[in-house]
């Protein structure tokens, strides 16, 4: 990926758990990086270690029109990973998720229209666009039937890049995440990221709560692995335009999950537990991803299987690098 060197490029919510591993990415691959993130003292550690490595850090909240105007000037490519997260936490408060995610997409994309109108604007959505996956894995065209809040609104954002680039020439790639995971996300994060959720509770030897029987199918990508397919959206010329998933193609029952992490981990119970109600109504059931055309028109695939991943990521939260955070 030596294309970045040189570029220019801004990561709204560089300082969360994927945009944190993208801008370590960016800056290994010589690129001029730029972060906004909402609060640099919820993010002490890195914000040393990326002014060491000379980040221009942004503290804005993504619907600050000026203050994003501002950021994406001069920039040729542009991710955006900045937003609310969480299906049933979207559900408990639909007005937050629609001002932050919608109006915060809009704000982005007007900065961009109006400051770089030839950036490069890379999009990270999620699985949950398509509802209910089913038996078969699920591919770009599967029909879009969201089921919580959140999805809706990263549907909506995806239609205002469509209507960017019909009207205005905005050049934008769109990844359809799975379920991420890896080292970095914090502990008290419980609205998203299940992975790395029980990871920490095994870590701390206590149960791991499973609802139902665990046996629905997930397709879990390692972040390493996500960060490498949306750098290749962000120069590759094929992706303009286009909508990508970006997982593993890999179906894992929830259970087996789980349990892989107790052996890894060596503590740790599993624990089954009920359906919490709107858990229960945001339910997507058995979901794994097509992943066929990111494969065909960018060469990408994931290099680090659920095993390795888990491995990697336990001895993570296990080193003195986690303990310090």
């Amino acid at each position: 990926m030596t294309t970045y060197a040189g570029r220019r490029v801004l990561v709204a919510g560089g300082l969360g758990f994927i945009g944190a591993h993208l801008t370590t990415r960016l800056r290994a691959l010589d690129a001029d990086v730029t972060v906004v993130t909402q609060s640099l003292a919820s993010h002490q550690d890195d914000v040393v270690r990326f002014a060491r490595a000379n980040v221009r850090l942004v503290e804005a909240d993504v619907r600050d029109a000026a203050a994003i105007a501002d950021a994406v000037t001069g920039r040729d490519v542009v991710f955006s990973l900045a937003g609310r997260s969480g299906a049933v936490q979207s559900m408990e408060d639909p007005a937050a998720d629609l001002d932050v995610n919608c109006r915060g997409a809009l704000v982005l994309l007007e900065a961009i229209r109006v400051n770089s109108p030839s950036a490069r604007l890379v999009f990270a959505s999620s699985r949950l666009a398509y509802g209910k996956g089913g038996d078969a894995p699920v591919d770009e065209d599967h029909p879009l039937d969201p089921l919580c809040v959140h999805a809706v609104h990263k549907l909506a954002a995806e239609q205002y890049l469509r209507l960017y680039g019909r009207a205005y020439g905005l050049q934008y790639s769109i990844a359809r995440l799975t379920n991420p995971y890896g080292p970095g996300q914090p502990g008290d994060r419980t609205a998203y990221g299940v992975v790395n959720r029980l990871i920490h509770l095994a870590l701390a030897d206590q149960p791991l709560p499973i609802y139902g029987d665990g046996s629905q199918l997930r397709d879990y990508i390692y972040v390493d692995d996500a960060v490498e397919a949306l750098l290749r959206l962000g120069v590759a010329p094929e992706a303009a335009g286009h909508t990508y998933n970006v997982g593993s193609g890999v179906g894992t029952p929830i259970i087996g999950m789980a349990r892989a992490i107790t052996e890894i981990a060596g503590t740790g119970t599993i624990q089954f537990v009920p359906w919490p109600a709107m858990a229960a109504v945001v339910e997507t059931g058995d979901f794994v991803a097509n992943t066929a055309r990111i494969r065909r028109e960018l060469g990408w695939a994931p290099a680090i299987g659920l095993h390795d991943g888990l491995s990697r990521t336990v001895a993570f939260y296990r080193s003195p690098m986690a303990s310090a955070r």
